[in-house]
């Protein structure tokens, strides 16, 4: 028997940072954001030698040990670890014996949530395998407990929901603690028109996101007025570019995106760094009406809105920096499990 599951990257359209605690939790946020065409997946193989095998193909990581209920969390593919931890500790009662291997289609770092959705699909792996009475709620939140609770990595709450639903969502994130998932009735050609206009590019260059939320956190305890008013207005960005997506005003894409990005470098020191400054004025200058860091920022992705036919211009001056466009497509199938 085999038990394998994918979960979708995602980009983050706007709000994003509203997630974060403690933000979210004294102000609540607003996320808008849309699962593509890349992916985590993950593989379970059960067996009978009372063995535990974690193999991350991507990092070049393998690890194997004697099947016990909790394995060590001492940096070594502890987002692994942790999972099965918690799925002994909650529902197994006992240990287990399996060989887990996993692949993400971006690396750790790239601003697409890929630490989120890798635990997000061993869960449903695990779900799947197991036969738990989990529905997407559920799995959400248990991959977010998992991550920022149980391995204690700063993060926010968007990326689990996105890679369990899937498909364009915005999502409200209450100070109780509370999420509600929106997925958005979107007409096939705008979505086709702002697949087209958006355009990923890949900076070459990675960062350790948890720096950058921990400054974050830290503005809103220090209760710094300029870092939570930039926060406000993010959350702002979200309900407004979700009414122009609903309302077929893409020529006002750049524009938001524009504004968000503004506020967003005013959240925290180090989410725009001097090298990703000169992409962006780069591809402003190109033709592209505004821009987004994807994630926390610091390095990994970025995306620029290119109306009528800027986007070849913005890619080719794009290029020049060193990086690389990303072809993508938006996907509404979010977590997906089977067994063969």
């Amino acid at each position: 028997m085999i038990i394998r599951s994918k979960a979708p990257l995602r980009i983050g359209l706007a709000g994003g940072g509203s997630d974060v605690s403690p933000y979210s939790d004294l102000f609540g946020g607003a996320i808008l954001n849309a699962t593509i065409n890349m992916y985590a997946y993950a593989t379970i193989i059960p067996t009978t030698n009372q063995k535990i095998i974690l193999h991350a193909i991507d990092k070049d990581e393998r690890y194997e040990f004697d099947s016990i209920e909790e394995l060590p969390i001492n940096g070594e593919l502890d987002l692994l670890k942790g999972i099965y931890n918690r799925i002994v500790k909650d529902y197994s009662k006992e240990a287990l014996s399996f060989e887990l291997t996993t692949y993400v289609d971006a690396p750790p770092g790239s601003g697409l949530g890929t630490s989120s959705t890798l635990v997000t699909a061993i869960v449903g792996a695990f779900v799947e395998w197991m036969k738990l009475p989990l529905g997407e709620y559920d799995i959400a939140q248990l991959a977010y407990q998992i991550e920022r609770v149980d391995l204690d990595m700063a993060g926010g709450k968007q990326d689990q929901y996105a890679a369990t639903f899937g498909g364009f969502n915005f999502m409200e994130f209450f100070k109780d603690d509370k999420v509600i998932v929106n997925p958005l009735r979107i007409r096939s050609k705008v979505l086709n028109e702002l697949a087209y206009n958006l355009v990923l590019f890949n900076t070459d260059t990675s960062r350790v996101s948890a720096d950058i939320i921990k400054k974050q956190q830290k503005n809103v305890n220090d209760n710094n007025n300029d870092s939570i008013d930039a926060m406000h207005n993010i959350k702002k960005q979200a309900v407004m570019v979700k009414e122009a997506l609903l309302k077929d005003e893409l020529d006002k894409i750049g524009d938001l995106l524009q504004y968000g990005y503004d506020f967003k470098k005013k959240m925290a020191k180090g989410i725009a760094t001097p090298m990703m400054e000169d992409i962006y004025e780069t591809a402003i200058n190109a033709g592209a009406t505004g821009g987004k860091i994807s994630g926390a920022g610091g390095g990994g992705f970025m995306f620029f809105y290119c109306p009528g036919n800027t986007r070849h211009a913005v890619i080719k001056a794009l290029e020049s920096k060193g990086g690389f466009v990303k072809r993508y497509q938006f996907t509404n199938e979010g977590l997906t499990s089977w067994t063969i």
